[in-house]
């Protein structure tokens, strides 16, 4: 699992460097579409993640718990609850597509 977890990450590592290049707007939105969307993208399956984690940990840390252990888990939720809320970039994303003029970008073919 591990492996897979790194080779999951390497799209998005790619996709960093792409950006530093300075593309035009019309070839980044599409790629941002499917990293936002607001059913199954980053934010979301990285926010399910977390607490995902942090429920392991809060079911398997021993008891009395260690302040270090609680806070770790505290963050975990509290970054989970963040990134989720990052979900709403998915209609910034729709709401530029649907912009006349501005970046002339298509819409995309999968919607």
């Amino acid at each position: 699992m591990p492996d897979q977890v790194r080779q999951a990450t390497r799209p998005l590592a790619d996709l960093a460097a792409y950006l530093r290049t300075n593309p035009s707007a019309d070839k980044v939105v599409p790629l941002l579409v499917p990293l936002l969307d607001e059913d199954s993208g980053a934010p979301i399956l990285l926010g399910d993640i977390l607490r995902s984690t942090a429920r392991i940990f809060s079911q398997q840390a021993a008891r009395p718990m260690a302040d270090e252990t609680r806070q770790f888990i505290d963050s975990l939720r509290e970054a989970a609850q963040e990134i989720t809320d990052w979900h709403v970039l998915h209609w910034d994303v729709q709401r530029l597509i649907a912009m006349p003029g501005e970046f002339a970008i298509p819409a995309p073919e999968d919607q």
